[in-house]
């Protein structure tokens, strides 16, 4: 099982983001860890500047942020908003997992 995580932001980083990582260092951070906790196969981050949507989801996407004033960096897996602004990996773990995706075994999981 492959899932795509989405995750829109621009640029410019929004005002009550200053000291937070920009939406590409988010997306940067998520690939990293959850490769780590799931497997580099089964996770896919595709970041999207909403300020310059090149798809027709991506548009409607970038539409609500803009209209519903939607934290960035936003997260989106499955067509639901699993983080806005300050994403947490445990929500992003739930919904993985909820999908049926299954982390690696660790490797003390492995030899016990």
């Amino acid at each position: 099982m492959s899932v795509e995580i989405k995750v829109f932001g621009t640029e410019q980083l929004c005002a009550s983001c200053v000291n937070l990582p920009s939406a590409k260092e988010t997306a940067d951070w998520l690939q990293a860890a959850l490769s780590r906790k799931y497997g580099g196969e089964s996770i896919r981050i595709t970041y999207s500047d909403f300020q310059q949507p090149q798809t027709e989801d991506d548009k409607i996407w970038a539409g609500r942020i803009i209209e519903e004033d939607l934290w960035y960096p936003l997260v989106v897996i499955s067509g639901e908003i699993v983080g806005e602004g300050n994403p947490k990996l445990k929500d992003i773990h739930a919904k993985l997992e909820s999908m049926g995706l299954k982390p690696l075994a660790t490797a003390t999981e492995s030899e016990a």
